[in-house]
């Protein structure tokens, strides 16, 4: 069956496990609602530095298939126990602003603001008060309020928030207490069928537990997030697991509940969860540097489906193709070429490019790994050590003059630039940071967040490329990347 598509990519039947919203100003109507605004409540303050509750967990107890009945009905009470205190509910309150709207008749009345509340799950990862959440629960909230399992409320600190694989990370002020938290699973170890519980407060109901397995690892072909690399599990799931803990038989976390494949909106065992690894980083970049630095490998690829394979004299499908290697990269240091398939990455197998896009990003910068390739039919393997997407900070070049850029201030697209907005990290262009509302610019319809990648069918390489091209006073085809979208335009130039 055919998978219902949207703008992120695939729904219709894809669900956020998202917060249940009550609306103050209509009263208590439960609804289904996903808030999207900007970030709110980064502090600046540094976050002290304790220990992340990081330490590997021991490998999962001896895998043992239940061998009567009462094996297989045995508790999971003492695993509930240690890990259902370090999961906690967070409210996320948000005012929607009021605004002046004119009647049939002329007459002008003012909507007033709408206040909404929405619910979602975290989890305590460090002791001195940092939590995990989902981005989609706090994503445009004014206040929150994180409650623990013991019911204490405290307001939360937004840390940190990443769209990009929708974790977000708070803090709360725990005045020198140690609360519970738990340790992230070794998800390398894994394998289908291992069992798992999840903890979270669905449909607002209170602290909930499902148990269930693993029904598979590594997939990358969900479409929720940039980094699309899930645990797969039918533990029920449901609207208000958002940011929920997915744990082991030892009680640690294995990944943070975030969607679930449902045409009710309703659990049908099929859930998702963002694996450990991931979650790790996205925590330890928020507490030490304040924003995550991802590892790149400087690889452009195209995954090597069956036809490509037969195309390369491949035995089977798997692995990605090196179309383009970005100069002075970490697989440029490696000796990699355009034409190789990478099969694996610092040990992991690789079986299509968001895969090995994910394995670079939840490693640091420095990190020396192994790249393993097929070259011309030989096996090989060569190592370097990773680095961030180079750009160094640019000054915006503030376009003017009698041209349809006029107030448009734009910097050359760097792969720095282009990973941070989920933009090809090869794309080359002129990247808009910003527009004078009041100017030529805006009136176009310029957004901040476009690429200028060509005029008149000629490629533009930087700002300073796009400025020469202006004030001459002629009309000109524009094409601007918007999204994963190429739109083209006649403006002054």
């Amino acid at each position: 069956m055919e998978k219902p598509t949207t703008d992120r990519g695939q729904i219709g039947m894809w669900k956020w496990v998202a917060a249940s919203v009550l609306s103050a100003a209509f009263g208590a109507g439960l609804v289904s609602a996903l808030p999207f605004a900007k970030q709110v409540g980064f502090g600046t303050q540094s976050p002290s530095i304790a220990p992340l509750a990081k330490a590997p967990s021991q490998p999962v107890q001896g895998r043992v298939v239940p061998a009567t009945k009462a094996d297989a009905i045995s508790s999971y009470a003492p695993i509930v126990r240690r890990s259902s205190m370090a999961v906690v509910n967070v409210y996320a309150r948000s005012i929607q602003k009021g605004r002046v709207a004119i009647d049939f008749f002329g007459g002008a009345f003012r909507i007033p603001d709408r206040a909404s509340q929405s619910q979602g799950s975290g989890v305590i990862v460090r002791d001195d008060g940092i939590i995990v959440t989902n981005n989609h629960v706090v994503q445009g909230a004014t206040e929150l309020v994180v409650v623990l399992g013991d019911r204490r409320e405290f307001p939360a600190q937004v840390v940190l928030t990443d769209p990009r694989t929708d974790l977000a990370v708070l803090r709360i002020d725990t005045k020198g207490e140690r609360l519970v938290s738990l340790r992230f699973a070794d998800t390398t170890t894994a394998q289908v069928g291992d069992q798992v519980i999840a903890i979270g407060n669905p449909f607002g109901v209170g602290q909930t537990v499902t148990a269930g397995i693993i029904s598979a690892l590594a997939r990358t072909d969900v479409g929720i997030t940039d980094f699309s690399f899930f645990i797969q599990t039918d533990a029920s799931i449901n609207p208000g697991n958002s940011g929920g803990a997915l744990v082991d038989m030892n009680g640690d976390l294995v990944g943070v509940n975030t969607a679930i494949y449902s045409g009710s909106g309703n659990s049908a065992g099929v859930g998702f969860a963002i694996p450990a690894e991931m979650v790790r980083r996205v925590v330890e970049g928020a507490v030490t540097d304040g924003k995550v630095i991802r590892a790149w490998t400087g690889i452009k690829g195209q995954n090597v489906d069956a036809e490509v394979a037969r195309t390369l004299g491949l035995s089977r499908p798997g692995g990605v193709l090196v179309t383009e290697i970005y100069p002075n990269s970490p697989a440029a240091l490696a000796g990699l070429r355009r034409g190789d398939v990478v099969t694996s990455f610092a040990g992991a197998p690789v079986s299509d490019d968001s895969g090995l896009r994910y394995q670079a990003a939840t490693r640091k910068p420095g990190e020396v790994v192994e790249f393993g390739f097929q070259r011309q039919g030989q096996v090989k393997s060569s190592k370097a050590a990773l680095t961030s997407p180079p750009g160094e900070a640019q000054t915006p070049q503030v376009l003017s003059g009698r041209h349809s850029f006029d107030g448009v201030r734009v910097v050359s697209l760097s792969p720095a630039i282009a990973e941070e907005q989920g933009i090809d990290p090869f794309t080359r262009g002129a990247f808009v940071v910003g527009v004078d509302g009041s100017r030529e610019g805006a009136r176009a319809g310029l957004r901040p967040g476009d690429v200028i990648v060509e005029i008149n069918d000629q490629s533009v390489a930087t700002a300073a490329d796009l400025a020469e091209r202006l004030n001459r006073g002629r009309q000109g085809k524009v094409t601007i990347l918007r999204g994963d979208r190429l739109i083209s335009a006649i403006l002054f130039l």
